[in-house]
Formats: structure tokens, sequence, C-alpha cells
């Protein structure tokens, strides 16, 4: 006859418990300037990962205002250009679409890029990507 043991662990929080969440208020990062890769025209850029330490990926909110863009530049890594609001064109490798809300444009590794508000609206969008391995 094989007796079978049942251990049970109580702890007082998880096993693998990360630091502390950082909470960010967009009003705390928040800054006028020219968009990245080419400073064409003005955005306001809301640098939200920033204020957490030791963070292994970006994430961003812009806004890139009437005729603002993020000129072409080459990505070393996947990133999403997601829109809140606002239409825009989305270039990868030459090829352009233009999006609106609720649109995501996932982007490769390896392609040229850029973005650019068009319409009447800004260009308001959530940026992320993965930051280089140290």
């Amino acid at each position: 006859m094989r007796a079978f043991v049942l251990i049970v662990l109580l702890a007082a929080g998880p096993a693998f418990a990360g630091p502390p969440a950082v909470i960010v208020k967009e009003a705390d990062v928040m800054r006028r300037e020219p968009p990245p890769h080419g400073a064409i025209g003005m955005s306001t850029a809301y640098r939200i990962s920033d204020a957490a330490p030791n963070r292994t990926m970006e994430f961003r909110k812009r806004v890139l205002h009437r005729g603002a863009a993020i000129g072409p530049h080459p990505i070393d890594h996947d990133e999403v250009y997601y829109v809140l609001s606002g239409e825009g064109e989305v270039t990868s490798d030459g090829a352009m679409t233009r999006i609106a809300p609720g649109t995501a444009a996932y982007l490769y590794r390896g392609a040229q890029v850029g973005i650019r508000q068009v319409g009447e609206a800004d260009l308001t969008l959530i940026i992320a990507y993965p930051l280089p391995k140290n």
C-alpha cells in the first residue's frame, strides 16, 4: 500500500511577488514637444513608463497635433501604435495604411516605420514596445 502525503503551505503572499505597482497620472508626465524622428509639427507626450524603475517596456500616449508626424525610422523591436482618437496614416517599409480609433498597427523589428496625423482632429495614440535587454 502506498502512502500519500499532502503538504499545504500557507504564505502571507504569492511566492513570486514582484515590486509594488507604480501608479502614474498622465497629468504628471505630460509635456509638449516635437514628435521624435524628424520633429515634424508639435505633439503632447505622456511618458508614462518613464516613472517605473527597472522597467522592461516602453508605454506611452502621444497626441500628434494637426500636421504632426513621427517621421520614418528603423525599429529594432516589435512596436504597436494603437489609435484612441483622430485619424492617421501609418507607414511600414513604404506601405501606407490609414488608421482610425480602435485600430492597432503591429510593426515588426527591422521595418522602417512612421505615422502622421491626418484630418481635422488630433491623432491620439498609445505606443508600446520592449526595451533592449541589458
